[in-house]
């Protein structure tokens, strides 16, 4: 006599996919394998409810399957039915239930097994615990079906996932050849492989796996996360080229290889597929942005504003956008610009602190220093244990000449490693403005044993010699000056004044060289005029 649910299935109900691929062995939907009596009434009924399930009908679905357990209350395969029927409406504690249930009622039920652990795999992401639930119950089905190629399979992805790669190896040994040989099973062992540090056979599986006809874009993407943790950049190059050229790669894939050029500093390579990202998405914004860094990594200013610009369109109340706009016209010396931009940028976001500070940095250097305090002041608010604010805010106040609170802000931080070069060079700096130059040229010292090549510290140095009359020391310093900045604008000053007091041959070649110097900042103005300009 046949007992309902002590049957052997060869297959289950596969419903869940995210992040636990199946094997591709067999088709998504399977027989439940509800008794070993396929003419009766229980099993025809199971056929039913199977049917409904797969035509989305799941209200119908659910109604037969509560009338198929009033009759068989103890069929293990009817519960495997009710937590597939679970999960598709979004109860994954129920469906647990109904799936241990049907293990309980029939303890080698392989449906029931599979569609649990896939249950726990789609738990991982939110509760890493439930990958070793997902092992055990492989571990359980392969304790008595040593050869099921789906437990074999899912126990590899996640043993691989837990970088215990050789056990994940010996799970896949234990796969058919032509099993072995699919682009799913490979890409797990280029994985393992790689994870391992066995760098040649990882390249070999990878490249096996890229030729495979059955290749999809998931084979390779699921790797990506482990090839990131394990800084296999090059790797994980080559497995998005060959999806590239097999034409297989969506915009996540193409995006990710051209982040990855950037990140190798293939910068050209980079923007070339993150444009091509861009044609796929044409309002993608993060890609825009990541074309402008690219752009500006190339120093490529009017490229790295163009893109910007048309984020700029799309998002006009994104922050970082005009942050990101400001930062490029700092580099380009291009204080108003910068000014305005950043002046946005805080305007939407007030209480970022990284953008007040650079919009203070920016009107430090513009013919209003004085709207440089209150920006540093928020920052100083935001973020009270960095002395770089403090320095800042000390600067802002010495331009503003308030020595005073400069003092009062930049002596608690003069010995910070962080700070302390700068530090001293403003106090020799006040200390100079106030006629101590004993003091003066104590703090600059001061500042360069902290920064050997800190070439304003020189210039400062070279003013003081000047103003006592010590020409050749003040040549010297400023000459030490202009060999680590050429374009110094102090440094470049000073020299011509020492030159005009001495009388020196070289005045004339020199004032030449100031008047260059000047003229920098006016370029740069003019080639901005034309980057505004230009479309992406």
């Amino acid at each position: 006599m046949c007992k309902a649910g002590s049957g052997r299935s060869r297959g289950g109900v596969r419903v869940l996919r995210y992040g636990t691929p199946l094997l591709r062995i067999q088709s998504v939907l399977l027989l439940a394998g509800l008794s070993l009596c396929p003419a009766s009434q229980a099993a025809e009924s199971a056929q039913r409810i199977q049917e409904l399930i797969q035509k989305g009908d799941l209200g119908a679905a659910q109604t037969l399957l509560r009338q198929s357990l009033e009759k068989s209350p103890r069929d293990g395969g009817l519960y495997n039915l009710q937590g597939v029927i679970r999960a598709q409406q979004g109860d994954s504690d129920g469906s647990e239930a109904s799936f241990k249930k049907a293990l309980e009622l029939a303890p080698r039920l392989e449906g029931a097994y599979l569609n649990l652990g896939h249950l726990y795999q789609e738990r991982v992401p939110k509760e890493p615990a439930a990958r070793d639930n997902a092992l055990r119950v492989y571990a359980q089905l392969l304790s008595f079906e040593p050869d099921n190629n789906e437990a074999n399979y899912q126990s590899a992805v996640l043993l691989m996932q837990k970088e215990r790669y050789a056990s994940s190896l010996q799970h896949l040994s234990k796969l058919p050849p032509d099993v072995r040989a699919r682009s799913q099973v490979l890409s797990v062992r280029c994985g393992d492989y790689a994870g391992s540090g066995d760098k040649a056979k990882a390249a070999e599986v990878a490249d096996q796996m890229l030729r495979s006809p059955a290749l999809v874009e998931a084979d390779v993407t699921t790797l990506l996360p482990l090839l990131a943790r394990q800084k296999k950049t090059t790797l994980a190059v080559r497995l998005l080229e060959g999806l590239e050229k097999r034409e297989l790669a969506s915009f996540a894939s193409v995006h990710s290889l051209g982040l990855l050029y950037r990140q190798e500093r293939r910068l050209e390579e980079a923007r070339r597929v993150l444009l091509q990202a861009a044609q796929i998405q044409p309002a993608s914004v993060p890609v825009l942005l990541e074309l402008a860094q690219v752009a500006n990594d190339q120093h490529d200013s009017t490229g790295a504003l163009g893109y910007l610009a048309h984020a700029r369109d799309l998002e006009p109340h994104n922050a970082a956008i005009h942050f990101f706009w400001g930062m490029v016209c700092v580099e380009q010396n291009l204080t108003h610009e910068a000014f305005d931009a950043l002046a946005k940028a805080v305007s939407l976001e007030p209480n970022n602190a990284y953008y007040n500070y650079a919009l203070g940095a920016v009107a430090l250097t513009s013919d209003q220093a004085r709207q440089a305090i209150p920006y540093f002041q928020k920052y100083c608010e935001l973020r009270p244990n960095d002395p770089r604010g403090r320095l800042a805010l000390g600067i802002a106040y010495f331009d503003n000449h308030d020595d005073d609170n400069a003092l009062n802000t930049i002596e608690p931080i003069e010995d910070n490693p962080d700070t302390a070069a700068g530090a001293h060079y403003y106090l020799g700096r006040i200390a100079n403005q106030k006629g101590d130059y004993e003091e003066a040229m104590r703090q600059l010292q001061r500042a360069l044993q902290s920064y050997p090549d800190y070439a304003d510290a020189y210039a400062e140095l070279g003013l003081i010699h000047l103003k006592r009359k010590e020409y050749p020391q003040a040549e010297a310093a400023l000459d030490r000056a202009l060999q680590i900045n050429p374009t110094g604008y102090v440094a470049n000053l000073n020299l011509m004044i020492l030159y005009q007091r001495t009388k020196d041959p070289r005045e004339e070649k020199q004032a030449k060289r100031f008047e260059q110097v000047k003229e920098v900042r006016a370029k740069r103005m003019k080639e901005f005029l034309r980057t505004i300009k230009v479309e992406p």
